[in-house]
């Protein structure tokens, strides 16, 4: 059985959350105005967050996803990226998170975020996390972050760890990764892109004995990675960033915001996997 590559998918099982389009039913003749205004403060949130930029680098998947798949790219249409660029439109995945954010983000969650990230400290922390998403993965970065994190003191790498627990406090990465590849892997073989027909709780339970591996894999590149975007940041700003994180209120909006970047994550990958099928071969869409 080939694997799923580990990397690009770095983002995380969403915890029970009810996903879906609030229901209209007895909305009166404001609803409009009120769900527009609604959605201008996700908007807002999304922006002064640099969520909207992090739902963006989900664009990332699609190159990526013959080799997730373990199948030579050399097998679909030249011209395949092209083809099924549409699911990844800026204005579609961001669509799909407001969507999902509309019904579980509290107005006290959206205005405790927006305190923090719309502060000097918070924007300096949204500006190079934006451009960490935007940033091409290589070894080299990897190896200049490990480098980066090797030569911190005690002190900072306690801050860092602190901070790394407070945007995972539920520890799902791991299992979100494998459930993102669950799905991506049971739609690909619905598609007809395997020769054999997949067995979800064969494959569930194939990646069940690795988890431990990834969750530790996942911690470590993510403190590096940590370690690397918030170089210029002095020991007590980290500190402030971590103490923000911590509270009640920051710890839902990140387990929401985990969720919502991984369902994401999970449906654009499925609704790919039928049309990688139809582009193997050089065939066209």
């Amino acid at each position: 059985m080939r694997q799923l590559r580990q990397a690009g998918l770095a983002a995380l099982t969403a915890p029970m959350l009810v996903f879906g389009v609030a229901p209209a039913v007895g909305l009166g003749l404001g609803a409009g105005a009120a769900v527009a205004a609604e959605r201008a403060e996700i908007r807002e949130f999304l922006q002064v967050t640099g969520f909207d930029v992090a739902i963006t680098s989900v664009q990332s998947q699609m190159k990526d996803a013959p080799v997730m798949l373990g199948l030579p790219e050399e097998e679909f249409a030249q011209n395949w990226q092209a083809q099924v660029a549409d699911l990844y439109e800026e204005a579609k995945l961001q669509d799909l998170a407001m969507t999902m954010l509309e019904p579980n983000l509290s107005d006290k969650m959206r205005e405790e975020a927006v305190a923090f990230y719309g502060s000097d400290l918070g924007q300096r922390l949204v500006a190079v996390e934006n451009a960490s998403h935007v940033e091409e993965s290589s070894p080299e970065r990897e190896a200049e972050a490990e480098a980066i994190l090797s030569d911190v003191s005690k002190t900072r790498r306690a801050e860092l760890e602190r901070l790394a627990f407070g945007i995972d406090a539920q520890g799902v990465s791991a299992r979100a990764v494998q459930d993102i590849q669950v799905r991506f892997l049971m739609a690909a073989s619905e598609a007809g892109l395997f020769e054999v027909e997949l067995d979800e709780g064969m494959l569930r339970a194939q990646m069940a004995t690795g988890y431990e591996a990834l969750r530790e894999e996942l911690r470590a590149a993510n403190l590096a990675h940590a370690a690397r975007v918030y170089q210029e940041f002095s020991d007590e700003e980290i500190a402030r960033y971590a103490d923000a994180l911590a509270e009640p209120e920051m710890q839902r909006v990140y387990e929401l915001l985990n969720a919502v970047q991984y369902e994401v994550m999970a449906n654009r990958l499925e609704r790919l996997a039928p049309r990688l099928a139809k582009l193997r071969q050089g065939q066209e869409i």
